[in-house]
């Protein structure tokens, strides 16, 4: 049977959008983004620093983009289930995903982590970085953290470290304080932030390192004691609390970062929108003022550029990684 011209373009027109819809993106989706909804996943429990932080940073982008950013907690094994979750989810960019640093040291400890951190996700954005604070129980006798080292030393396996999960940037501080220290203490993993500083503040476990946003509430309030700061330098809000460097290890400093992630493939158009909203939104004035107050340091990056760090950090990290031979099943 002959096909004319216009037949034949009317069906390769018709091919296009039928493979479109078959993968799931319209070829009108990027053009007008977004049409409904978006759903953020947050893989931890409510309360912690990365939901804090990711609260807001998704109320501000749905003033910014006229649709409802509905916010997912999805806590679980260390983060990852909620992680998988948005890896597996549609290329359109209506699941996304608001993670810490975390995110990319996971696969780095985890013999079987279920997704790759690089093949899996498209980098959004960063949206900045913030220290963690290394506190213990207000009973414990010590009040910096080179006296919780002599204590653990006077005494093995008496104390202990509570995380917010396993591979997460609180977790890698306190492997690197165990090892670099020898000191005997057990770290216990918890399902978040909230319940790793409720056991610290009950008396249950010792002592943690948590991202500041979450924590320094507890310390303003006296229900937990502040030994150290992880940031290169002294922070602001706590200039008499020394830095882990300034505790006996030379040059440390490790920060947790927040970023946000869609699913591999995701268009061109939809991650430079979100790119430039997730821009505004960090350097909106209210907001500022807020991150401000958890000595979180905002930063504006392109997609390109938050790869690159998340490159970086792999590189980093892995040489942490096998030093002090971190490795959970």
């Amino acid at each position: 049977m002959k096909v004319s011209g216009l037949n034949a373009r009317r069906a390769a027109i018709g091919l296009a959008g039928a493979l479109s819809m078959a993968i799931g993106l319209p070829s009108h989706a990027a053009g007008d983004y977004p049409n409904r909804p978006i759903k953020m996943v947050i893989p931890y429990t409510p309360g912690g620093s990365i939901d804090t932080v990711g609260r807001l940073v998704a109320a501000q982008l749905q003033r910014q983009m006229g649709q409802p950013i509905v916010v997912e907690n999805r806590p679980g094994a260390s983060g990852m289930i909620g992680s998988e979750a948005v890896a597996k989810a549609q290329s359109d960019g209506y699941t996304l995903l608001f993670n810490a640093s975390s995110q990319v040291y996971l696969p780095l400890v985890a013999k079987n982590a279920p997704y790759d951190a690089i093949k899996d996700y498209t980098p959004i954005g960063q949206i900045g970085h913030v220290p963690l604070l290394v506190v213990a129980n207000t009973n414990v006798p010590a009040n910096s953290l080179r006296e919780l080292v002599q204590l653990a030393k006077a005494k093995p396996r008496t104390y202990a470290w509570a995380t917010s999960g396993l591979g997460t940037t609180s977790h890698l501080t306190e492997e690197m304080i165990r090892h670099s220290f020898k000191l005997d203490m057990e770290i216990v993993s918890y399902k978040g932030a909230v319940p790793q500083l409720n056991d610290v503040m009950g008396g249950h476990v010792t002592a943690a390192v948590s991202p500041m946003p979450g924590v320094y509430p507890f310390v303003k309030g006296g229900r937990l004691k502040v030994l150290a700061v992880t940031s290169g330098k002294r922070i602001p809000q706590l200039p008499d609390v020394p830095t882990v460097a300034e505790s006996g290890l030379p040059g440390f400093e490790l920060l947790s970062w927040y970023g946000i992630w869609g699913p591999a493939n995701l268009p061109a158009e939809i991650t430079q929108r979100l790119s430039r909203e997730v821009n505004k939104a960090v350097q909106d004035p209210a907001m500022k003022a807020r991150f401000a107050d958890m000595s979180f340091e905002t930063v504006q990056s392109t997609p390109e550029q938050f790869k690159a760090l998340i490159s970086s950090d792999i590189t980093k990290v892995s040489a942490i990684v096998k030093a002090a031979n971190i490795q959970i099943d």
